[in-house]
């Protein structure tokens, strides 16, 4: 049977009240996680940042966005991990959906206004 590969992001954020080597520790924890069961993955640190408000007495938090193609399995099991996790406040992981290629949209709109102007020079005649 054909394995299913499907395209995520997940975002979280560490506690502020952690030391910059605790962020790192706990983000290099998740990337390899990461790395280890998924595909083409990309890691965007978007560093230490002000809570809209506060999450058990914490005002800020170090965020972490994560790109990568697993099987579907695989995001049940890192929320697992990312709930278990003590230093992790909040976390988020979504199913992106793949886009058309734009080539592709382009070669559809060339073949549509070629049959309008097919039609348009068969009512002129």
């Amino acid at each position: 049977m054909e394995k299913k590969i499907c395209s995520y992001e997940t975002l979280f954020a560490i506690s502020g009240n952690y030391s910059e080597e605790d962020y790192k520790a706990l983000c290099e924890k998740f990337v390899n996680l990461v790395n280890e069961n998924a595909t083409d993955v990309n890691v965007n640190e978007w560093g230490k940042r002000k809570l809209a408000y506060a999450i058990n007495y914490v005002t800020e938090g170090y965020y972490v966005l994560i790109t990568f193609k697993s099987e579907p399995t695989f995001p049940h099991e890192l929320n697992r991990v990312f709930g278990i996790t003590e230093g992790v406040i909040r976390h988020m992981t979504l199913a992106v959906e793949e886009k058309a290629a734009p080539a592709a949209a382009a070669e559809e709109v060339v073949e549509a206004a070629e049959e309008t102007t097919e039609v348009e020079e068969a009512t002129e005649e």
